[in-house]
């Protein structure tokens, strides 16, 4: 629940941020009577995003029980990618997404063929990309720990989000946007790292990887990963009661290798922009 809250507090925020830029460039302007194109985006990057999440989670439904494992691995890895890949996108166009964004409205506004479609076009692939993130890691979160508790953290994400995104766009909460995706980047991480491990887990079970199968240790008497410090644990760090080798690996080498690289100081370009 935790961790589904953190990544969809964090992915909130990135589409609010988003569209919060969009409304704002376009009333500041004196254009707001093409806001309604935005919010039309919007919808539409909803929609796609819940349909492509009933989709997915309707085909893997139809598999036999190896052959789910299977997809729960491929989801999963899927999963991964996303989130590792959100960060370093959001810490490389950070300082750069206003300008972009008001570059792109104005393009949209001056197309020729129909600036309301292009509008709703730029507000629709902004927020879709944050919506089908947001989907893919729900979906292999709620296959390795199925219950209401990863929707329950996923709309109070979504919901702080949207509250911190309409509070910042008023002007009423003055937000360290670099600190906060700094150190959100670091517990998505974590969670990666957790959910890498769980990949390896699904392909043991779907017959596909028998490698590296030695037991490290069995907490399932001490800090079962049912108990309440062993649910918190298991969804922040990917902690298991009785990981094997490999699994212990991949977290390992998965978390290492992330964090290096995204605590390293980013490259500063010729204008001055981090690269």
């Amino acid at each position: 629940m935790l961790s589904a809250f953190l990544v969809m507090l964090r992915e909130g925020l990135e589409a609010a941020l988003i569209v919060g830029i969009i409304a704002g460039y376009l009333a500041r302007t004196g254009r707001s009577d093409w806001l309604p194109a935005v919010w039309i985006g919007v919808l539409l990057a909803i929609a796609i995003s819940l349909f492509a999440g009933a989709a997915v989670l309707l085909v893997g439904a139809q598999f036999p029980q190896r052959t789910q494992e299977l997809f729960e691995a491929i989801v999963g890895a899927v999963a991964v990618v996303i989130l590792i890949s959100m960060i370093f996108w959001m810490r490389k166009a950070a300082r750069s997404i206003r300008k972009t964004m008001e570059h792109d409205i104005d393009r949209a506004l001056a197309e020729s063929r129909g600036p309301v479609w292009a509008l709703i076009g730029l507000s629709f692939f902004a927020v879709a990309r944050e919506g089908l993130e947001s989907v893919f890691f729900l979906i292999a979160l709620y296959q390795q720990s199925p219950g209401p508790q990863a929707l329950i953290g996923a709309i109070l994400g979504i919901a702080v989000a949207a509250a911190l995104g309409f509070a910042i766009f008023r002007g009423g909460l003055r937000l360290d946007l670099r600190l906060f995706f700094r150190w959100t980047g670091v517990v998505i991480i974590l969670v990666a790292a957790g959910l890498a491990s769980g990949v390896l887990r699904s392909l043991h079970e779907a017959g596909v990887w028998n490698l590296l199968q030695q037991p490290v240790w069995d907490l399932t008497r001490s800090l079962p990963v049912t108990s309440v410090a062993g649910t918190i644990l298991s969804g922040l760090f990917g902690y298991h009661d009785a990981p094997v080798l490999g699994e212990v690996l991949v977290w390992a080498l998965t978390l290492g290798m992330t964090l290096w690289l995204f605590l390293q100081p980013a490259s500063v370009g010729p204008a001055g922009q981090e690269a």
